[in-house]
């Protein structure tokens, strides 16, 4: 299964200023997977760590971290030499043993020479909720997000599609209709599958939905299970009540998160711990609310006001219940959750390109759904589910802030008129 973060890996391997890796993302997103086949395609061996279920070697940590010892004890442990440059040495949830996180500076600053990479689920979670000594300026970071749109294609094995899409998004040149509708069919299937690799893996080799659900229950399961481990009794009752709420959060006209929707007569003091628990766990996806539209936009962002998103939106799809056929349907239908689901699919979309997410409402309650700063530029970003893309806001934004150009994502072709980007819903992880 192709990652584009391969790319950004080897790009780290060939920099000889190269620190330790820490690769963080939410679970089942594919760390193990991916590091793996990074040190299968670019090394000659590859010694891979558990460092939760690796109690002996996680033991081992909580004494002298020097490198030289660290490393003679690996190789007698696994019984295989870790040569500079020859070996991809893969410490797994690290996040379970801080001496562990501590040693990647001391590897920095004395053995440069090793390749380690470090992956992480809930890394955000222990080092907020524990004293840990985070290795500041000492590791180089990437994160990994369920598969985007572009990915799920090449997955599907419909890389010239891909490349077909990128390229008329580039010279913003209306696709063939053919083609036009067949990105649109794969991308209601998107909405089914999300990109979570093992529920898109159990959709390329059976091509059936029937079984979706039963692999995202799963992943469901190992969340709360994190849940129950790292927080406390009371602390993974809130979490639980947030992440349940998140179906009814997003079905609302206004999505703003509301904290009476997870419980009558909750507040931010009572739930705010559970919602930032669920962010660095990378659960789901927050996006702040800004007052006004000028750069720098995260200077004017309402801390107090903001959207909740699921990080997948296959999981969204199976946890509200919605019937998979009045997603696959043709039919322009009125559902409003389908305008849900797709603004969810959105915010993920943008989240994997690194774009902060910020969404703009007036006193007036004109409101768009993304603004984003792209250098010295403020575009808003206005989501539509179907084929009727008339929207006032966008008008009222981009006329109060004098935007260069606005973005209409919906099903329609792409374009550009009345100074209004039209992209279509499968070309998002373009932009």
């Amino acid at each position: 299964m192709r990652r584009k973060i391969l790319d950004k890996l080897v790009s780290w391997k060939e920099n000889p200023k190269r620190m330790p890796l820490l690769l963080n993302g939410a679970r089942q997103v594919g760390k193990t997977y991916i590091l793996k086949e990074f040190g299968k395609s670019c090394y000659k061996n590859t010694v891979h760590i558990n460092l939760e279920t690796n109690l002996l070697i996680n033991s081992y940590f909580g004494n002298n971290i020097t490198p030289q010892r660290i490393i003679e004890f690996l190789e007698t442990t696994v019984e295989e030499r870790i040569i500079p440059g020859d070996t991809l040495l893969i410490l797994d949830e690290i996040q379970s043993c801080e001496r562990a996180l501590l040693s990647l500076k001391t590897f920095c600053e004395e053995a440069p020479q090793y390749h380690i990479a470090a992956a992480g689920s809930l890394l955000g979670v222990a080092v907020n909720r524990e004293s840990y000594s985070f290795p500041v300026g000492k590791v180089d970071e990437l994160s990994l997000f369920p598969l985007d749109f572009e990915e799920y294609l090449w997955a599907l094995n419909k890389k010239r599609l891909a490349d077909e899409i990128r390229e008329h998004f580039l010279h913003n040149k209306a696709m063939p209709e053919a083609l036009h509708e067949e990105a649109l069919d794969i991308y209601r299937k998107y909405l089914l599958t999300g990109g979570m690799p093992a529920v898109v893996d159990e959709y390329v080799n059976s091509r059936s939905f029937v079984n979706l659900a039963i692999i995202q229950s799963r992943i469901v399961n190992e969340y709360i299970a994190d849940m129950s481990k790292y927080a406390s009794p009371a602390g993974s009752v809130k979490i639980r009540a947030c992440y349940n709420s998140m179906p009814a959060q997003l079905a609302k006209e206004n999505k703003k998160f509301q904290y009476k929707t997870v419980q009558h007569g909750g507040t931010a003091t009572i739930f705010g711990e559970a919602i930032e628990w669920l962010n660095f766990a990378g659960i789901v996806l927050k996006c702040q609310k800004i007052n006004h539209g000028v750069i720098p936009i995260a200077a004017y962002s309402n801390l107090s006001d903001f959207k909740l998103y699921m990080s997948d939106v296959g999981m969204l799809t199976m946890k509200s219940g919605m019937p998979l056929q009045l997603i696959l349907t043709t039919t322009n239908n009125d559902n409003t959750f389908l305008g849900a689901l797709t603004e969810n699919y959105v915010a993920q979309a943008l989240s994997a390109n690194k774009h902060p997410l910020y969404y703009w409402k007036n006193e007036n309650m004109a409101e768009v759904d993304f603004v984003l700063q792209y250098e010295d530029k403020v575009i808003p970003l206005e989501v539509k589910k179907g084929l009727h893309v008339r929207s006032k806001s966008l008008g009222i934004f981009g006329s109060r802030y004098d935007s260069p150009y606005m973005i209409r994502i919906s099903q329609k072709n792409f374009g550009f008129e009345n100074n209004i980007k039209s992209v279509p819903l499968y070309a998002v992880f373009c932009i």
